[in-house]
């Protein structure tokens, strides 16, 4: 009697790792998509005007794909106006912004007010007409009038902390306070300030920043 032929034992194929890098990216160029298709859109026909639905239609996406990506319309230009302050597509916390280490580790106060003056010029040229739009919808639209109220607030907040870092130095004028100092400062970063100049004297980004830069040293330093 012929004893039964014995099996070869299977050869286990080795599963491959899980590699979820092309679908971060893929997922990552998506949300850049609907940002940059976004923003174009609530600048030309504000806030109002611009449906979830169009901005699906004009990046190529499905609509429940935004959705997923980026939430709805509230939180959507909630997200870009964050990512116009931190220069990024997420939104980027004061203390890590790299011009903000930069300001901190200059020991010069000009200097201090140089690296604010230049990250100031490309921050308003994203900001700035989002602003515009905000401006608009916020009359009617009191959640989006409370976004700008908190970055308002968290503006105030951080320009304290700029004006003790320029105290610190030495080089602060004797007469003005902290408090009077950030307020100072507070203004002339505003949106509506380079928007006065910029859009409405027509005045060159560059010639904004250097008049911040030396208008702020003459304000705020000893001669």
């Amino acid at each position: 009697m012929k004893s039964p032929a014995k099996r070869s034992p299977k050869t286990k194929t080795a599963k491959r790792p899980y590699d979820a890098s092309s679908r971060r990216e893929s997922a990552q160029e998506t949300r850049r998509r609907i940002l940059d298709v976004a923003r174009a859109m609530f600048c030309e026909k504000g806030y109002a005007g611009t449906s979830m639905q169009a901005i699906a239609q004009a990046a190529g996406i499905a609509l429940d794909t935004v959705y997923a990506s980026v939430g709805k319309k509230p939180a959507l230009f909630a997200l870009l106006v964050e990512s116009a302050i931190s220069g990024a597509d997420v939104a980027i916390p004061a203390e890590e912004r790299d011009y903000v280490h930069a300001i901190r580790s200059e020991p010069d106060a000009k200097r201090k007010l140089a690296i604010y003056a230049a990250a100031l010029r490309s921050i308003q040229a994203r900001l700035a007409p989002l602003f515009r739009v905000l401006q608009e919808a916020a009359i009617q639209d009191a959640g989006l009038s409370e976004l700008w109220n908190g970055i308002a607030e968290r503006r105030a907040r951080n320009m304290k902390l700029l004006a003790k870092d320029l105290a610190e130095t030495g080089k602060l004028r004797r007469d003005l306070g902290l408090d009077t100092v950030a307020d100072i400062l507070w203004t002339m970063n505003s949106p509506e300030y380079y928007l006065l100049l910029v859009e409405g004297r027509g005045w060159a980004p560059a010639k904004f920043e250097d008049w911040l830069r030396d208008a702020w040293c003459r304000l705020l330093l000893e001669p």
